[in-house]
């Protein structure tokens, strides 16, 4: 008999999904204390879903049903249950069965599977989740293979059996489709799996930001407040749905002109977000009451949770099991709120007053609310507008992975821009962002990276030079600041993406144009000469050199400087007018203006100084739809919008021929630069990775075998890390083709002998005490000793100058061919997941931190790069007429070591050094591993939410 708190209940098994419409449900093991929920379920399944589940009429469960469909021993019979709050939605079950189709026990590997959802969430992903979730159940437990028989009528459940992506079979015998299902994920259940994930996600977002109807619970009677302001804010900036007030206390009809209420159950209409903003030890009532109305998403305002310490931590962790208990999303706690500018919604459930952001094509999310109110007062301050917003507070739930979800499909987002403080989910992260980026750009602004003493929020044990290195592989653009990180959503979100990184500069300041040019070199640009077109030069003269720039083959993008003029006459509009002619003429590259104390001039190039009816801007005209053939390998530009967006750019007089023509503005060259630079390493991105890398397979990986050679190493070692042996680091290793040149142990010179007889000289005499390790610097490595004296000479040298045989622990190992020395290296990261990391040994990366980085796992145009990307790599590749190095062998090695720590997350560490790679072939000297059992999996297992 198992009850939720027997210690054979499998806990791991329970999560929280998101449904296909957006909604959540909890997927658990069904108990023996689900008698009564299973009872009450079967009653509210129609009379056909009983018939379609049992081939035969079926009104009501017998005692001896419910005894067997809640008795499970989690091994051979398990039944999952999907919930909402305490009521069963939907079941699934699964009997291991022999070759004869009679129940069985291990080492039988198929089993019977069966499903029964309730008709009134029939159509919400519910199976789907579920047979996700109780096959990854079943692998755990040793099965392969499920199987199943369904009536033909019954399309539906056929249908999430043949979608799933599994390898199948599907045969018609004795009146049903029998189904056999093969558990071994496949590439193509992987891209089912994330597909779903993906509109589910995105779909939950959508419920939050584009509701009917909004409560805001909270609102004080005298007007001040949060829950006030944003009650107010959600009348004066146009929403589009039926907004209430809820306050317990409330004598009058409205509050604020607002329909006001005592309580969110006396509302008779639907209610779609609720905004809280009560303390939190009332917030609890307050979800209840939202549960029970049926609202679909929460934006919790409300502070003293995760932020305030452990007791409020707990409280926070509460929080999130009540509202998903109702199949609700939240946002927060600790929140600012949310905004969406388009039209058709008007939502502003924020804390941001008039003049609230207008419409606009730039999407941005903060976990902080104080960066938050930074970003959006600088974004109004420089005119551009905002398609939505997200500042998720505590993110208890929703995060900045859902919110990447969601801007993947919105049309009306075209540049994200995110400050993190963490990765949340890295690896899911990555994989989200690297998506997002080949169809838009993803600008992260990450804080977090010196942790202080006491922060709540986790550190990351690599540099923050990796980190950077690992989100550019990802195609995301990491910038330091959030004013870097509005000055490249500025310039993405209006000018189109640069062909290359060759910069024309021209302006009326031969000083201003030389800073600029010296910015463009530090970036990596290659600028031309500066072209001075003297104080005097007048509007004309601009408009007349920026066609030129931007007509020649010679330039990919243009940046103008501009200084004010000496007469009393200021020209700033007419400038304005004249640079939006000049780009409207020539629309393919991408221009910025870097001015100096000329406000005015800003303001002509953002909509306050253009077109009437700014904040509301018209689709922009994208690629596909103009009618011009594209450009041989060219992107598609970032769109370019008109004016009436509010974007810090140039709007042109109605009817001119620069109307709509949008050009960023930055008051210091080096901000301008750095735009246009990271600009040309998106696109540089984009270009490269329009053909996705593949990760190869090589016939000769033993991944079975290194899997049984994991699971005995880590049988007794609990939750410790172990480093393996230097005979199991080699076997394991070898199952992946990586070779170890092998060393034999010399505790005396006459060992040390016999072990260069049995190698063949030349021979190696190295020490491998950890303080002497790979320290050849130090002495204790001796190359190229071709006799026995030679070797008897070099151990006595080594044991008279740095110690006894007993504290030198040296080896004997054979000689390979001379070459370039390298370390290639992986870690498993908290903040980062895996990472493959390379460089070449001693000084160059110790000292100088020469090494590059990528994610696992790499791709073979990952592993490519990866070997480019450091600063000594012209050493690789024949530096000063030296010869080159195999570098094919090289990127192999790095492959099959990314595909040996992808395959077996126990392999937590692994150090390869040196490697020395020769003209031809390399050769691996050395091998420390370490092994632990591994956290689980979240990017593969069946889809979840992050759980508490």
């Amino acid at each position: 008999m198992t009850t939720a708190s027997d210690p054979s209940y499998p806990a791991h098994w329970e999560a929280d999904v998101v449904l296909r419409d957006g909604g959540t449900a909890r997927i658990r093991p069904i108990t023996t204390e689900d008698a009564g929920r299973l009872v009450s379920f079967y009653e509210q399944v129609s009379d056909e879903s009983k018939y379609y589940r049992f081939f035969a009429p079926y009104p009501r469960l017998s005692d001896r049903d419910v005894h067997r469909f809640t008795h499970h021993d989690y091994v051979d019979r398990v039944g999952l249950a999907a919930t909402i709050g305490e009521e069963f939605i939907g079941t699934v079950r699964y009997d291991r069965i022999g070759p004869d189709g009679r129940p069985a026990s291990a080492p039988a590997d198929e089993a019977e599977v069966a499903f029964l959802v309730q008709d009134a969430h029939q159509g919400r992903g519910v199976a789907s989740a579920l047979l996700e979730h109780i096959g990854a159940v079943a692998r755990e437990r040793g099965i392969r293979r499920f199987a199943a028989e369904v009536l033909p009528a019954n399309s539906k459940m056929i249908k999430v059996f043949t979608d799933v992506g599994y390898q199948q079979k599907r045969s018609f015998e004795e009146g049903s489709v029998h189904l056999t299902l093969d558990l071994e994920p496949t590439a193509e259940s992987l891209a089912v799996q994330r597909a779903r994930e993906q509109r589910a996600e995105a779909r939950s977002v959508q419920r939050l930001l584009a509701p009917g109807s909004v409560a805001v619970i909270g609102v004080s009677r005298s007007g001040g407040g949060v829950g006030a302001a944003v009650l107010r804010n959600l009348r004066d900036g146009g929403f589009q749905g039926h907004l209430y007030a809820v306050n317990e206390a409330v004598t009058t009809d409205l509050l604020d002109g607002v329909r006001a209420y005592r309580g969110l159950g006396d509302i008779d209409s639907p209610v779609d977000l609720a905004v809280i903003a009560v303390p939190a030890e009332r917030v609890p009532e307050a979800v209840a009451a939202c549960g029970e109305h049926g609202v679909q998403g929460l934006v919790v305002l409300s502070a003293g949770y995760g932020e305030s310490g452990a007791a409020g931590l707990d409280r926070q962790r509460e929080l999130v099991r009540q509202v998903r208990s109702y199949g609700m999303r939240l946002i927060g706690p600790n929140a600012y709120g949310v905004i969406n500018t388009a039209p058709e919604v008007g939502l502003n459930a924020s804390l941001t007053p008039a003049p609230a952001p207008v419409r606009g094509r730039i999407g941005l999310f903060t976990q902080s609310g104080a960066i938050g109110i930074s970003l959006l007062s600088a974004l109004l301050r420089r005119g551009e507008g905002l398609s939505s917003f997200v500042s998720a507070g505590n993110r208890a739930d929703v995060s900045g992975n859902d919110i990447l979800q969601y801007w993947y499909e919105d049309e009306a987002t075209d540049v994200a821009l995110m400050y993190l403080e963490t990765l949340g989910n890295p690896r899911k992260f990555t994989r989200l962002a690297r998506r997002t980026a080949a169809v838009k750009p993803v600008v992260v602004a990450k804080g977090g990276r010196h942790t202080p003493a006491g922060h709540v929020v986790p550190g990351t044990r690599l540099p923050d030079t990796t980190v950077s290195a690992l989100l550019r592989q990802a195609g995301v653009i990491r910038v330091d600041t959030v004013t870097e990180l509005v000055d490249v959503g500025l310039l993405l979100a209006s000018q189109p993406l640069p062909a290359g990184p060759r910069v024309a500069i021209l302006g009326n300041s031969e000083s201003l144009g030389v800073l600029t040019y010296d910015a463009c070199l530090a970036q990596g640009l290659r600028p031309g000469a500066p072209l001075d077109l003297t104080t005097a030069a007048t509007p004309e003269d601009f408009r007349e050199a920026l066609r030129a720039a931007l007509g020649s083959a010679e330039n990919d993008a243009v940046i103008v400087t501009v200084i004010p003029w000496v007469n009393e006459q200021e020209p700033q509009d007419d400038l304005a007018e004249a640079l939006r002619d000049a780009v409207a003429g020539h629309p393919g590259k991408p221009v910025a203006v870097v001015h100096v104390e000329l406000a005015e001039l800003v303001d002509a190039l953002s909509p306050a100084g253009g077109l009437p009816g700014a904040g509301v801007r018209p689709e922009p005209v994208r690629p596909e739809s103009s009618g011009a053939a594209p450009l041989p390998g060219a992107l598609p530009p970032c769109p370019r919008a008109s004016n009436a967006d509010g974007a810090a750019g140039a709007s042109g007089d109605a009817g001119g021929a620069g109307a709509g023509v949008r050009i960023p503005a930055y008051p210091a060259a080096e901000r301008a630069v750095r735009a246009v630079a990271e600009a040309v390493r998106y696109g540089q991105w984009r270009r490269a990775n329009a053909e996705a890398g593949q990760v190869p397979e090589y016939e000769d990986i033993d991944e079975a075998g290194a899997a049984a050679q994991l699971a005995g190493l880590l049988a007794d070692a609990g939750d410790a890390v172990l480093t393996l042996t230097e005979a199991d680091a080699a076997a394991l290793l070898a199952r992946y083709g990586i070779r170890v040149l092998p060393t034999l142990p010399a505790p005396t010179a006459d060992d040390a002998v016999r072990a260069a007889r049995a190698m063949g000289y030349p021979v190696a005499l190295k020490t491998t005490a950890p303080h002497l390790r790979h320290r050849a610097d130090l002495g204790g490595v001796r190359l190229d000793l071709a006799t026995e004296a030679d070797l008897r000479r070099s151990y006595e040298e080594l044991t008279d100058l740095l110690g006894t045989p007993g504290e030198l622990l040296p080896v004997v190992q054979a000689m390979v061919p001379r070459g370039v020395d390298t370390v290639v290296r992986s870690v498993i990261d908290p903040a980062a997941g895996a990472v493959l990391s390379f460089g070449l040994a001693g000084v160059a990366s110790e000292l100088l931190g020469d090494t590059a980085h990528r994610l696992v796992p790499a791709t073979e145009r990952d592993a490519a790069g990866l070997i480019r990307s450091i600063r000594t790599a012209p050493l690789l590749f024949g530096w000063r007429g030296s010869d080159p190095v195999d570098t094919p062998a090289l990127e192999e090695l790095l492959l099959r070591l990314s595909r040996l720590v992808d395959d077996h997350p126990e392999v937590v560490g692994v150090t390869l050094e040196p490697v020395v790679v020769a003209t031809e072939g390399l050769s691996v000297l050395s091998a420390t591993v370490r092994v632990a059992r591994p956290p689980a999996r979240t990017d593969l297992g069946p889809r979840t939410l992050p759980s508490y």
